[in-house]
């Protein structure tokens, strides 16, 4: 499996399958056809050591991801590996900065407008006798 600048070698992906839940009839009573993909990541070599840090902060000490869209097992598999490579890719990018801004004058000035035309509903529903 390759993720960006990582390879993981299938070998250190685990695999396991079970009976795949919801419908499906009698074919589902049968059929282990939901797969589970997990990545161990201590456990990997392809891995440095800060690219393990950061996916033990995301996820802990596994990758996991399931796929029991398919009646087939062979494509709920691909589907799982290609789950566990997006998730892994997904977390070894790194994230934008966020960068700081400012309300406008004019989006401020709408919100304060929006407050005050609400509060005179409201004022508006109140029996005569209330005091402002």
């Amino acid at each position: 499996m390759r993720s960006d600048s990582v390879e993981i070698p299938d070998g250190e992906i685990e695999l396991r399958t079970s009976r795949s839940s919801g419908p499906g009839g009698q074919h589902a009573n049968v059929t282990a056809s939901r797969v589970e993909a997990t990545f161990k990541i201590d456990a990997s070599n392809a891995l440095d050591d800060d690219q393990k840090r950061r996916l033990r902060a995301r996820f802990g000490p596994r990758v996991t991801a399931i796929a029991q869209d398919s009646r087939s097992q062979a494509r709920n598999r691909a589907l799982a590996v290609e789950r566990l490579r997006d998730r892994v890719g997904a977390a070894l990018r790194p994230r934008k900065r966020r960068r700081p801004t400012r309300a406008s004058a004019a989006s401020r000035e709408r919100r304060l407008a929006a407050k005050r035309r609400r509060a005179e509903v409201k004022r508006a529903r109140r029996t005569p006798g209330e005091l402002d």
